[in-house]
């Protein structure tokens, strides 16, 4: 098992790694819509904010060699699901077939007010 780690999204907020490495895959932990450059989340909606990121897990599988067609499922957590088909269009900007497996869930709420969180499984 290895950590994976990169400037290039935002820094793990509490005891978690950004991504683990094993067994040839890269799980790489959700991704609020943070700017590493900033951080704070984009101005918008949940359209800029899905669009973060997913660019901050592209950076944490970037930096493993990988990149999003390498991405075999994704798990998105939506505060509200009546933003599901804004999401899903931003989505599908960065996802093309065979597109990997998919959960989405509406839950209570996100780390600090976010709007979406998205975590992703990779495979080399």
């Amino acid at each position: 098992m290895k950590a994976l780690t990169t400037e290039k999204a935002p820094a793990a907020i509490g005891p978690y790694s950004q991504a683990i490495e094993a067994n040839g895959f890269v799980y790489a932990s959700g991704q609020l819509p943070i700017d590493p450059a900033t951080g704070a989340f984009p101005e918008g909606g949940v359209k800029e904010q899905t669009r973060q990121s997913i660019l901050n897990a592209q950076a944490i599988l970037r930096s493993a060699g990988l990149e999003l067609s390498n991405v075999v499922k994704t798990t998105v957590l939506l505060s509200d699901i009546a933003d599901f088909a804004a999401m899903n269009e931003v989505y599908a900007e960065f996802f093309g077939e065979p597109y990997p497996a998919r959960s989405a869930f509406a839950v209570r709420a996100l780390p600090k007010g976010a709007l979406v969180e998205i975590e992703m499984i990779a495979a080399r």
